[in-house]
């Protein structure tokens, strides 16, 4: 008898913790989240003298087609950033070297548009050649592979020497074109491994060529990935020898 009794116990104490989890009556009201409120931002407008969008209202504007205020030299000693302005563009200035932001980020979206030259120089990585590092550390490629065969981990869109678009999706030579990135940075131990990797989504020309895609690494020319430790970075453009033009570069930290 003193068994069932506590065995009942146990039921009516199990009955009364489930009770008090699971209300006796749910509403549609019972699941509405009123608090905290999203911020408002105001989304860009579609522009007429640039591709997609303008930049949000919450985002830094990197180059907004007049001047390289925003940009130095990646040289060693650094110094005013050494590419051309010119119609609303950057352009690579070939064996000036790399750019980057004066400014470092860490997780964001980024939007930039890019144009490798009309006329066809070259093949493979030589045409229309250039790169956009997250963070001053992981290339993603830009380059001419239209019609243009070369290794699919260097293609347009790729993580260079890493991971291959998912399709191509470049245009012809000489025309725009526009990567949307969404980028979050790497956390690292105190003794430097790296416990959550890079991650990035790239849409490219409104078709998505990387999904969540975890970057290795350091992105060599030659060589495998490495892991190197690291805190916030700049966007860095790289010269690649080819006069490669960007422009509406902006970025929102997220």
């Amino acid at each position: 008898m003193k068994k069932i009794t506590m065995i009942v116990a146990g039921i009516l104490t199990a009955a009364a913790s489930h009770a008090q989890l699971q209300p006796s009556k749910q509403t549609p009201e019972s699941s509405e989240l009123w608090t905290p409120v999203p911020r408002v931002v105001t989304p860009g407008k579609v522009s007429t003298t640039v591709s997609g969008f303008t930049a949000p209202s919450d985002a830094t504007v990197l180059f907004d087609g007049k001047n390289l205020d925003q940009w130095v030299s990646a040289n060693e000693g650094g110094g005013a950033a050494p590419w051309t302005v010119a119609d609303g563009a950057l352009t690579c200035a070939p064996k000036k070297g790399d750019i980057q932001t004066k400014k470092s980020f860490t997780d964001y979206q980024l939007h930039i548009e890019w144009r490798t030259p009309a006329k066809v120089d070259g093949s493979g990585q030589g045409r229309g050649n250039s790169g956009i590092f997250m963070q001053g550390v992981y290339e993603l490629q830009v380059l001419d592979s239209y019609n243009n065969p070369t290794y699919s981990n260097g293609q347009a869109g790729s993580i260079y020497k890493q991971t291959m678009p998912l399709v191509n999706a470049t245009v012809g030579p000489g025309e725009w074109q526009t990567y949307d990135v969404v980028y979050t940075a790497p956390h690292f131990n105190k003794d430097g491994q790296m416990t959550i990797p890079p991650y990035i989504t790239v849409i490219h020309n409104g078709v998505v060529v990387q999904n969540h895609t975890a970057i290795q690494g350091t992105t060599p020319y030659i060589g495998q990935p490495n892991i190197t430790p690291h805190g916030a970075g700049p966007i860095k453009l790289q010269d690649h020898n080819n006069t490669t033009s960007f422009r509406n570069i902006w970025i929102r930290e997220i």
